[in-house]
């Protein structure tokens, strides 16, 4: 059985205004909490400092994008031991951009424009793994 997956703080890495809201809007109504940050650069800064359950990571961004990103995390995690889960976020829904963010150490991924239940299960399943 799972871990429950209610009252998560999640690092939300999004460029975009309106997918900001809507991530923040989304996570609201399962009952998280969410930082959003505008892209992987100010995603690790904040990792740095804050500690969070999950992070829901968009793909293409200014700065660094979240492939980089992640493996800036994935990096830093290879001397802690420790794992974030990291659940990618993208409008391009080809099957192969799935094996390609695991690849990557991505433990995730939703289709975007993100919905509510693809977000809910998507965070049981990467949490749930006892």
């Amino acid at each position: 059985m799972g871990q429950d997956t209610k009252g998560l703080k999640v690092l939300v890495v999004e460029d975009n205004t309106i997918n900001q809201r809507l991530a923040v809007g989304l996570l609201t109504a399962l009952g998280h909490t969410g930082v959003v940050v505008g892209d992987g650069d100010k995603a690790l800064k904040c990792l740095a400092k804050l500690k969070f359950d999950v992070v829901l990571m968009d793909v293409m961004m200014p700065v660094m994008d979240g492939l980089e990103a992640l493996a800036a995390i994935r990096l830093g995690e290879a001397s802690t031991g420790q794992h974030l889960p990291v659940i990618m976020a993208t409008a391009h829904t080809e099957p192969e951009e799935r094996t390609r963010f695991r690849k990557a150490g991505a433990d995730g991924y939703v289709a975007k424009p993100i919905e509510l239940d693809a977000l809910k299960k998507e965070f049981m399943r990467v949490l749930g793994r006892g």
